[in-house]
Order: structure tokens, then sequence, then C-alpha cells
């Protein structure tokens, strides 16, 4: 994988490979393909303008600040809205990749990092998983 490793904003080993790097103005487009080892997975985070995740490889999992949990795999598309919390990642037994793609604000990429998911949302998602 081309891409740089992430580290501090997620749990385990994230890679991620820039698509669509964000132009100049009016351009607020970001694209990135991004690489979970199993098990691995973001923080929790929002998007000010959404976020549109495509699934290309592997089982993902979602969750949400209220708990949901949503399993997606490969060709499915999962859009969060701007501003809703929530964390992505791959199943704990086997690597995921997903299409990133979202706007930016006039001040960034628009993503407010929060706190790292928790051993137990993480299990609870994988339980969802495996009640399907």
């Amino acid at each position: 994988m081309g891409g740089a490793g992430v580290t501090w904003n997620v749990t385990g080993d994230v890679y991620i490979d820039a698509v669509h790097v964000r132009k100049a103005e009016p351009s607020r487009m970001a694209c990135g393909c991004v690489h979970f080892t199993s098990g691995a997975r973001t923080a929790g985070h929002s998007h000010a303008v959404g976020q549109t995740l495509y699934i290309t490889e592997g089982v993902a999992l979602l969750g949400t600040r209220d708990g949901q949990v949503i399993i997606a795999r490969p060709g499915q598309v999962v859009y969060t809205p701007p501003g809703e919390e929530h964390w992505h990642g791959a199943a704990p037994d086997e690597f995921m990749v997903h299409l990133a793609l979202y706007e930016g604000t006039a001040h960034g990429d628009g993503a407010t990092w929060l706190e790292h998911v928790a051993d137990d949302q993480y299990k609870a998602a994988v339980a969802a998983l495996e009640a399907v």
C-alpha cells in the first residue's frame, strides 16, 4: 500500500492512499482509499458536510454515537450525514477497504475527531455481525 499509516486517530493499523486530494477553492472534494487490517477501526468522528463510504473489500463495521451498528459488504454504500458522530473499521478476522468521499470546509477537511472506540463498543458491533 502506498499511503502512510495513520496512528493518532485509529486503533490498529490503517493505511490511506489518496485518490483525489482537495484542490484550490471552490473545490472541497477529497477521496481516499482506506485499508484497515483485521480489527482496526477509526476513533469516533463526524464530518461537517457528511461522508460517503463505498466498501470494496471485506466486511465493514460502522457504529454511531447512539449505538446503531451498520454492517456493509463490498459494493455497498454508506452515507453519514453532516455532524453525525460515527466510527468505522474492519471485522476482527479480515481486512476491509473502503473509498471515503467527503467535502472539506473553508477551514480544512471538515472532520472533528473524538475519543477512541472502546473495546466494548467494538465487541458490540462484532456481536451484531455474528448475529446476522
